[in-house]
C-alpha cells in the first residue's frame, strides 16, 4: 500500500500546483476578452489644427454643424497633417444631413481637408449619392464645411429619378427658403428625360 499511497500524495502535490495555474490562465483569457476598445470619439471641425503635432491618424472622424443646420461628418481611413493647416486623407466619406431629413453621402479616394478656411476637397472619382434619388460621379468636389455647399470640380454625369442628367458642374447649397438642399446643374446641362424612371 505504501506505493499507492506515495502516488496518491504526488498526484495531489501536483493538482495543487497545476489547478491554479488553470485558473490563473482562464481568468487571463477572461479580461482579454472582456476588453472591447473604446469608441473613438467624433473630432469637431474647429479643433483639426490641434493635430498639426501627430505624425498621422488612423480612421478618424470629423463632425460639424453648418450654417443651415446641416450635420457634416468626414470619415477616413488614414489622415495626415501637413505643414501648410490641411490634412491629407484617404479613403474619405463624407455625409451630410440637412434639417429637412434630405441625406448624401460622397466616396473618393483621397482628399485634403484645410483646417484655415474650414473647406474639403475629395478626388479620385468622387461618388455622391443622396436620399432622394441621385447617383453622380465626377474627377472630385469640394466641400464648404461652414456653409455646408459642394461643389464639383469637374463635369459629371448624374442618374436622376426622371433619367440621366450630364453638365458641367453641380452645386448644391441650402436653399433660401429654409426647406433644405438645392441642385443647381450648369454648364452645357443634358437630359435624356426617361419617363419610366420617375419616381411617384
Amino acid at each position: 500500500m505504501a506505493p499507492d499511497s506515495n502516488f496518491h500524495s504526488r498526484l495531489v502535490g501536483w493538482f495543487k500546483i497545476l489547478l491554479p495555474l488553470a485558473a490563473l490562465a482562464l481568468l487571463s483569457t477572461l479580461f482579454l476578452f472582456a476588453r472591447s476598445p473604446a469608441e473613438e470619439p467624433a473630432i469637431s471641425f474647429a479643433e483639426l489644427d490641434k493635430l498639426a503635432q501627430e505624425q498621422r491618424i488612423t480612421a478618424p472622424r470629423f463632425s460639424g454643424v453648418s450654417d443651415d443646420g446641416a450635420v457634416i461628418a468626414i470619415t477616413a481611413a488614414t489622415a495626415k497633417p501637413e505643414p501648410n493647416e490641411s490634412l491629407t486623407i484617404t479613403g474619405p466619406t463624407l455625409s451630410l444631413a440637412a434639417p429637412d431629413g434630405t441625406q448624401l453621402t460622397v466616396k473618393a479616394g483621397f482628399g485634403t481637408i484645410n483646417t484655415a478656411n474650414q473647406t474639403a476637397e475629395l478626388g479620385g472619382l468622387a461618388r455622391l449619392e443622396t436620399s432622394s434619388g441621385y447617383v453622380m460621379e465626377t474627377e472630385g468636389l469640394t466641400a464648404d464645411l461652414t456653409t455646408g455647399e459642394i461643389t464639383s470640380t469637374g463635369p459629371l454625369e448624374i442618374q436622376a429619378p426622371y433619367g440621366d442628367v450630364k453638365a458641367g458642374k453641380v452645386t448644391i447649397l441650402a436653399a433660401s427658403d429654409g426647406t433644405g438642399q438645392r441642385m443647381d446643374f450648369t454648364g452645357g446641362v443634358k437630359l435624356l428625360y426617361d419617363p419610366t424612371s420617375r419616381s411617384e
